[in-house]
């Protein structure tokens, strides 16, 4: 028997059984026919019934539509969604479970929590407590500000008759400045001007720019033509001791600094030619000679207070004959 003969047989087999929906009419059919002969009293009896046997024969249809709906739905695979709160590991683990992965489930980072109140007080107290046991290691003071205390104060005192101590001259601040007028054809200049500054005094200095264009000199406005770096405090106490101890005496052919470099207000200027007396600068590492400029300012109202307390504390000025001390 061939193919087409089986297909036919299980055609007409299948026309000749009668489904469950047939069945039910002609069940209907008596038992309403029944209900008449009974009489009106099994009228409600057999409504009851026939609406019965329609809802039987509604769900043997929809049970045989879905019956050939189900293997559809059955090949198809269900997709499901994952949601925001479902951890990163949930995805890996599943990726790992159907072979889409090979790499291994990262794990969760775990969410930062806000330390509460208690927590950050509790580390405050830790914190002054481990402060308090170790030991305060204070810096000792600058030679110079230690000898203004106690030797250049009260002699000053002694001297110019000072009725407190605040009246005391002190230094404010120490500048020192480069011009480099040299910037203009030579753009490296400035920056082995700034390497010098900063190597002398510890401090990244500022660029000067011009104010205003002059034609005479090819400057233009905020074109930079120098360096410049103010000391104060510390640094300028640390820095007028390198001064006086060991950079002006190694100035070739020393004789002392001048004594007419005032400014009429006790403020000193003092002029260097060579950048290299100083010993943090390098002779072979300097691309020629450039000279600066140091500005001391006091607070004396007058030049003899100042010229007396750069005196006491070391300045090598140029001795002078007694007659000229006198006029």
């Amino acid at each position: 028997m061939t193919t087409e003969d089986q297909n036919q047989d299980q055609d007409s087999q299948q026309a000749e059984e009668p489904s469950e929906s047939t069945q039910a009419a002609p069940r209907a059919r008596r038992r309403r026919a029944s209900a008449s002969s009974d009489g009106g009293a099994g009228d409600a009896v057999a409504a009851e019934e026939t609406s019965a046997a329609e809802g039987e024969s509604a769900e043997a249809d929809s049970g045989d539509a879905v019956a050939a709906k189900k293997p559809a739905t059955e090949s198809r695979p269900r997709r499901t969604r994952r949601s925001r709160s479902e951890p990163a590991t949930a995805q890996a683990s599943a990726e790992v479970a159907s072979g889409d992965g090979d790499a291994p489930p990262k794990e969760a980072t775990p969410r930062r929590r806000r330390p509460s109140a208690s927590a950050t007080a509790k580390d405050q107290a830790e914190a002054e407590q481990q402060q308090e046991k170790a030991p305060v290691v204070q810096r000792p003071l600058p030679r110079m500000l230690e000898k203004l205390r106690n030797e250049v104060g009260p002699q000053l005192m002694q001297e110019f008759g000072y009725t407190s101590p605040m009246q005391i001259p002190h230094l404010d601040k120490i500048v020192l400045n480069i011009g480099l007028g040299e910037a203009l054809l030579n753009p490296r200049a400035m920056e082995a001007a700034l390497r010098d500054i900063t190597a002398i005094t510890g401090q990244k200095p500022l660029t000067t720019r011009a104010k205003k264009s002059i034609a005479g000199f090819k400057i233009r406005d905020g074109m930079a033509i120098g360096v410049s770096v103010t000391l104060r405090g510390r640094r300028m106490y640390e820095f007028y001791d390198r001064l006086v101890s060991s950079t002006l005496p190694r100035i070739r052919d020393f004789q002392g600094t001048s004594r007419e470099a005032f400014d009429g207000r006790g403020n000193y200027s003092l002029g260097i030619r060579e950048q290299v007396i100083f010993p943090e600068i390098d002779y072979n590492s300097i691309d020629r000679i450039r000279g600066l400029q140091v500005v001391i300012a006091t607070s004396a109202r007058s030049d003899l207070e100042g010229l007396r307390l750069l005196e006491l504390m070391g300045m090598p000025f140029a001795r002078v004959r007694d007659r000229e001390m006198a006029t």
